[in-house]
């Protein structure tokens, strides 16, 4: 072999050492900053629940005004992921998500600032177009940085930091609200957003083409994610929304299910330390750690069920989906009707719905980037999400509604009505899955 041949070969290995060096250091930056920005993001979003029980008691709120407060945020929120998902496909994430976050901590520390009602509603709709600038960075990210065969892994871990957020904000603001009033809870998430709004500038960067560097289908030779970066190729970007996205009947199967998962979720999450405060007497510090023990069986159930798409599965989400949904429907049915004998009962029960509803939650929303095309990551999961808050939107009004007319039972019934047909909407979808 001659010293050119030679060389040549030093070069070509130098390069991809410093390809696979680029690309590991990079992946584990992007994923610290989405996770840590989504915790943020997750704590200025859910920082209004974690209060409303203290502000019913204190400015005489009632659940009819909280309810109406939930269906703005949820249908500004739903409507901005829409949006924003657009938007993001054409913007760097870096810049979009740290704003995004920048500015939902100011909506929180004018909120903590507020008394009125009307004050409330107007900076919590505020809030929620600012919220929906989170979550379509994240799965820009999520989709070009890691390929299909590690992807639920990798999303699933991404996604307990809703639970990680969830988890951390109901015991921190109830010490903030208890000790100080609840002024300075709301004050404490919207410092916290701000601080980490500036991480979030250190830590991600765009997409790796953009970077310099190949595809990630390319680099990890995954077969599956080179197909799917091959999809669609040399299309206009107006055409790829229109044929990958709006006219996507598979979007639109995921959309309606994630309406029904979201009802479900926000309904548990947003009306569970009430249920326990009002029905079981409980204070708020353990009504609120019941959400937190809902959070912590969540961060299991997206590891477990990310992970056993990909093993399982082979990258299928649809089989782990309706094993999760026959879970949400066991679990609350039993926190309504197993006989309760102590607050124990009730954390395990916490535990076990959120264990299976985040599982949806989270492989509907990598099932829409997956079936639609990557260079629409933001904008397939900007559309299902529109329809996962407009079932939040029901969550807030019309279910205070529901409740304040037929008590809690009316309260667990549509709950277990949602779980049921989140079963029934997915049973065809597997079959079509299997014939792919």
């Amino acid at each position: 072999m001659s010293n050119d041949t030679c060389k040549t070969g030093q070069v070509l290995l130098s390069h991809t050492d410093e390809i696979n060096q680029t690309y590991r250091y990079w992946r584990l930056h992007v994923f610290i900053g989405i996770y840590v920005g989504y915790v943020a993001f997750y704590i200025t979003r859910k920082s209004f629940t974690y209060i409303t029980p203290v502000l019913i008691q204190d400015l005489g709120l009632d659940k009819t005004d909280i309810g109406l407060i939930g269906t703005l945020f949820y249908f500004t929120y739903g409507a901005s992921k829409f949006v924003s998902g657009i938007i993001s496909d054409h913007s760097n994430p870096r810049y979009f998500m740290a704003t995004g976050l920048f500015l939902t901590g100011i909506m929180n520390i004018l909120f903590g600032l507020s008394t009125s009602f009307w004050a409330f509603v107007c900076l919590w709709t505020v809030n929620a177009f600012f919220q929906g600038w989170g979550w379509p960075p994240c799965s820009k990210i999520l989709a070009n940085w890691f390929s299909r065969t590690e992807r639920g892994f990798w999303w699933g871990l991404w996604n307990t930091a809703h639970n990680v957020g969830g988890a951390i904000a109901p015991v921190a603001l109830s010490f903030f609200v208890v000790s100080f009033g609840w002024h300075s809870g709301m004050y404490a998430a919207g410092c916290f957003a701000l601080v980490v709004a500036f991480f979030l500038l250190i830590e991600i960067r765009d997409i790796p083409a953009r970077m310099g560097l190949p595809s990630v289908g390319r680099w990890r030779n995954d077969k599956r994610e080179m197909a799917h970066e091959q999809e669609g190729q040399g299309l206009a970007r107006r055409d790829i929304f229109f044929r990958y996205v709006v006219s996507n009947r598979y979007l639109w199967l995921l959309a309606f299910c994630y309406i029904l998962v979201y009802i479900v979720r926000i309904a548990i999450s947003d009306w569970g330390n009430l249920y326990l405060t009002e029905v079981y007497g409980y204070s708020l510090t353990m009504a609120n750690s019941a959400l937190s023990v809902l959070e912590i069986g969540g961060f299991v159930g997206c590891l477990v069920a990310g992970w056993g798409s990909d093993w399982w599965f082979g990258g299928n989400r649809t089989p782990m989906n309706t094993i999760f949904s026959i879970g949400v429907l066991l679990g609350v049915l039993g926190l309504w009707l197993i006989p309760v004998s102590g607050y124990f009962t009730q954390a395990l029960l916490f535990f076990l719905i959120g264990f299976f509803v985040y599982g949806p939650q989270m492989l509907i929303g990598m099932a829409a980037v997956e079936y639609s095309h990557k260079k629409a990551a933001g904008a397939a999961s900007g559309f299902v999400s529109l329809f996962a808050y407009f079932g939040a939107a029901l969550a807030g009004l019309p279910l205070a509604q529901v409740t304040k007319s037929f008590g809690w039972d009316g309260f667990f019934i549509t709950l277990s009505t949602c779980a049921l047909l989140m079963l029934v909407v997915l049973l065809p979808f597997l079959r079509t899955e299997k014939s792919m």
